[in-house]
């Protein structure tokens, strides 16, 4: 195992705020990093050569391919500066790459982010604001509803979801919620009904994403479940962008089904998030689609995008590296075994 000292970090897609707040945090840790602006694919992989650890984002990619190249490299740790880790192949990385994650920076960022586009989405915040700086006062087409006595549907009740929960509560809101993993008490603390989905889906005026991309969860809302809601329906996502089928999404706003969305994550957002388009076009035709519709607000994968959720994500990402080359319990490490329940990290401190 090397000395701390010794580590050196290759940090892929990082921008100014990365490096001004992994910089900052890094002064009690001194690692050796090297921050790359390049994403992680089979392109860049090659820029990994020569460290020990790789720090990576949500559009970063690790397959079997890269993670062969990785290992091979010398590579000995992934870690990700944030909570969902579908972008990695956990199988390709068993027993060869120890793999940590940030499962907890601020669930208030991105449940606020979330409740924000609702509040927007429904009092036209967006549209307003270009009109009055165009010095047009009009209220036409501005018209809202109250949220008080509508009703909510949270699918995944997490950290994130139970936050928004506690929001949209003080609102007075009729909250319904679907999750495998029911919190009970939760529900008696805050007084909300656990449904089923096809209950959820029926009943709710508002229905907002906080479950984790899986199998099961990959194109949750597509043409089936968006026939069981309520015409005129809101739907949030500010999760990942494949637990919606964004052609049936398209095809709900354009017949009216769905009269409201707002996106902060994108199915094919890879290639776009987090980069400036502005002076050139956008290639996607689905999302330059989406981009016409005036009852749809996208942001570019923004929610956990505060100081104190990008000083969480700095310092407890530093901390499992050093964890790690201490020989301490990783706490915060995944395996594809996990989901398995045969993890051994309980026994061991690490996946194996």
């Amino acid at each position: 195992m090397l000395n701390i000292d010794d580590v050196k970090i290759a940090f892929f897609s990082s921008k100014s705020y990365d490096i001004e707040y992994f910089s900052l945090i890094n002064k009690k840790f001194n690692f050796n990093i090297k921050y790359f602006s390049n994403r992680l694919d089979i392109d860049t992989v090659s820029l990994a050569k020569g460290y020990n650890v790789i720090v990576i984002f949500v559009n970063d990619v690790v397959n079997k391919e890269i993670a062969d190249i990785l290992f091979n490299n010398g590579i000995q740790l992934i870690a990700l500066r944030c909570s969902g880790y579908n972008n990695i192949d956990l199988s390709a990385t068993y027993k060869k790459i120890h793999v940590v994650r940030v499962p907890s920076y601020s669930p208030y960022a991105v449940a606020e982010h979330a409740v924000a586009l609702i509040l927007s989405l429904n009092r036209k915040i967006h549209k307003a604001y270009y009109r009055t700086r165009d010095g047009n006062f009009n209220l036409e087409g501005l018209l809202g509803f109250d949220m008080f006595n509508k009703t909510v549907g949270i699918i995944g009740t997490g950290k994130i979801g139970k936050v928004v929960i506690k929001i949209l509560n003080g609102f007075g809101m009729k909250i319904l919620a679907y999750d495998k993993n029911r919190d009970e008490e939760y529900k008696k603390l805050y007084n909300f009904e656990y449904v089923d989905l096809d209950t959820l889906y029926k009943k709710s005026d508002i229905i907002s994403l906080h479950c984790p991309l899986t199998e099961e969860t990959f194109h949750i809302i597509n043409k089936n479940s968006i026939s069981k809601m309520k015409d005129g329906v809101m739907l949030i996502n500010t999760g990942r962008g494949h637990l919606i089928d964004t052609k049936a999404l398209i095809e709900g706003l354009k017949t009216g089904k769905i009269a409201y969305a707002g996106l902060d994550v994108y199915e094919e957002e890879t290639d776009y998030f987090f980069k400036d388009f502005s002076n050139s076009f956008i290639q996607d035709d689905v999302l330059a689609r989406l981009l016409t519709f005036n009852n749809v607000i996208i942001t570019s994968h923004q929610g956990f995008f505060t100081k104190e959720a990008l000083y969480n994500i700095a310092n407890t990402t530093l901390n499992n590296i050093k964890d790690y080359f201490e020989g301490n319990r990783l706490l915060n490490e995944i395996c594809y075994k996990c989901d398995e329940n045969f993890c051994i990290k309980e026994k061991t401190g690490r996946c194996w």
